[in-house]
């Protein structure tokens, strides 16, 4: 395991060498300011995104490390982290809780009875159910104007099992002060009928930094200057300081918790900088407008299948993809620094993802 997170660190160190190469290379086209290069690595099993020459996020597949596929870390147009490090790049200060959570991911905690949410190389305990998310090959990779990214994932069970195929787009955006992310997966069910069972842990979700979880007086574990965990918990509030708003003009902790809306924005500061982070879900999608498991910790998720613990058992919502059907889910981030967007902004944003403007 240590083998591993050390080939990882040395990855994600690459990466940013790799950054004035990309600027060179973007100076070809200089009517282009935006330019969105996708540069693959088969090496270290990932692929690199930039904008404008600036380091955006990385596509990482290592299966033995990650157990899904997720774009890890993220960074706003002033390259700025927006993601938590741990537990592969650690950072003092940063909760060591939910091995699980890290960069950006899509997956959910009961199909078929599967549990791939909580699955990850430190498991969270020796549950047999866990499932894993095999990525199996590249279908496109187009630099430009935009860049798109499409991949093939496998969702096994923990016998091998084939449950799902899903086949995903990533399309990656920006300009001088916003990183956008277009999300679209289409599931299919090759061999056998497949249960989304209702539950609180799922699906489109992040995890954020430090500085941007929720402040509160709940003590936790953290990393402390040595990069190890603190043998007692504290209460830290320094530097925290998320807000969560939705598109029904609800705000605050634990008041978004659970809330069906059609967008979230979390907000906050880091390094004096402020950010603004708006997840967006797209009203074809099922059970939308959805529910939001939005957590003080630093968990910033949208659930199309957790209805009956957000609604105290008053709804239920199981979905089943007969083998052979498909459905398709579609989500947009867009991270803005510098600017605090109000409601009007973000629905604006929020139309022209919709096609409504």
């Amino acid at each position: 395991m240590i083998i591993r997170v050390i080939k990882f660190v040395l990855s994600v160190l690459l990466t940013v060498s790799m950054i004035s190469a990309c600027r060179q290379k973007e100076n070809v086209d200089k009517n282009s300011s935006e330019y969105v290069s996708l540069i693959e690595n088969d090496s270290l099993q990932k692929l690199d995104v930039f904008v404008d020459g600036k380091y955006f996020t990385s596509y990482l597949y290592a299966d033995t490390l990650l157990r899904k596929p997720v774009l890890f870390p993220l960074h706003t147009a002033s390259e700025e982290r927006i993601t938590r490090g741990y537990p592969f790049v650690p950072h003092v200060g940063e909760r060591v809780d939910h091995p699980h959570h890290y960069g950006l991911w899509f997956n959910h905690g009961d199909v078929n009875g599967i549990d791939f949410w909580n699955s990850s190389v430190e498991r969270k305990n020796n549950d047999p159910r866990y499932g894993r998310i095999n990525h199996v090959k590249f279908l496109r990779i187009a630099s430009g104007k935009t860049g798109t990214l499409e991949v093939k994932k496998e969702w096994r069970s923990s016998t091998n099992d084939l449950l799902l195929n899903e086949r995903t787009q990533y399309i990656f955006s920006g300009d001088a002060n916003r990183r956008i992310i277009t999300h679209a997966s289409t599931f299919s069910a090759p061999n056998v009928d497949v249960l989304f069972e209702d539950s609180k842990e799922g699906m489109f979700a992040m995890r954020v930094r430090r500085e941007l979880e929720i402040p509160t007086d709940d003590s936790t574990i953290i990393l402390n200057d040595n990069h190890t965990p603190n043998k007692i918990a504290v209460v830290d509030r320094r530097n925290v300081s998320g807000h969560y708003r939705n598109s029904n003009g609800l705000e605050g902790y634990p008041d978004v918790w659970g809330k069906r809306a059609k967008w979230m924005q979390l907000a906050g500061v880091v390094k004096s900088d402020s950010i603004s982070i708006c997840i967006f879900d797209h009203p074809d999608n099922l059970n939308h407008p959805p529910h939001w498991m939005a957590r003080d910790y630093g968990l910033y998720s949208v659930n199309h299948f957790g209805s009956n613990v957000y609604t105290d058992g008053k709804e239920q919502f199981n979905f089943q993809l007969k083998k052979g059907d498909s459905v398709t889910f579609r989500h947009q981030v867009v991270i803005v620094d510098g600017a605090y967007p109000s409601m009007d902004k973000i629905e604006s944003w929020y139309g022209d993802f919709v096609g409504r403007n």
